[in-house]
Order: C-alpha cells, then structure tokens, then sequence
C-alpha cells in the first residue's frame, strides 16, 4: 500500500524545501505549492491524506483556505503558521483545523503530529493499517 500523501502549502521555499526534504526522507509521498487557490485546487484533485498548511499566503488567508476546505473535505490540516496569537490558533481550531503548529518547530514534531493525524484518520478508513 503506498504512504499517505501530504500537501504543504506554504509560501516560503525554505519551509517548503525543509517540509518536503523531511517527507521525503521518511518516504511520505507530498505535493508542495505555494499558494492559497493552488492549494485548494490540490486538495479537490489530490485528495491528499493530510494538509500541512501556512496561515500567511500571497493570495489568500489560510483561514479562508481552511473554511473553503471544510466546505466539502474533512481531510486533516495541520496549521504550520509564525503566527502565535492564542486567537489565531482559536480560530483556525474553529473552523476546522486539527492541529497548530507555531514556527519555528523541530521537524520531529511535525513528522509526530503527521503521523497522530493519520492513525487517528487515516488508518480507521484502511481497516486499521497505515500503510
């Protein structure tokens, strides 16, 4: 069975590098864009198992992402933002976001969050395997 796939959606190439080099390494599979609409485009065509997702993108919110998402998926997101108002994290909780990540964040972590999301979401709708 092939590895879940991950889509980062983050204007930053670094992040996006560093995200998609970790994936990489761990052999998730894992679409990169760099926008809000690319995004979302994505997760319609993709189906992506989770969405690891910047809140500051060039063309959009990712709130706004969050809630256009939600409209029609229920694929994990985890929030990845440098934004760490206790009000921002409440409300991309709120609409819909599974997880909050502030940067900067080990990559450990990311990859732990990553992998709770999928045994929680993603293992249940395989009949309990994971890969």
């Amino acid at each position: 069975m092939n590895k879940p796939l991950i889509l980062v959606v983050d204007d930053d190439k670094a992040i996006r590098s560093l995200i998609t080099t970790t994936l990489e390494t761990q052999e998730y599979r894992y679409h990169a864009v760099s926008n809000g609409m690319q995004g979302i485009l994505e997760v319609a065509s993709q189906k992506p198992d989770v969405l690891l997702l910047d809140l500051g993108l060039p063309d959009m919110d990712g709130i706004k992402v969050i809630q256009k998402v939600r409209s029609w998926s229920n694929v994990p997101i985890i929030v990845i933002s440098s934004r760490s108002e206790d009000k921002d994290k409440i409300q991309a909780l709120d609409l819909g976001a599974d997880d909050y990540l502030t940067k900067p964040f080990h990559m450990d972590e990311l990859l732990a969050r990553i992998f709770s999301l999928i045994r929680r979401y993603i293992c249940e709708s395989r009949g309990g395997r994971i890969y």
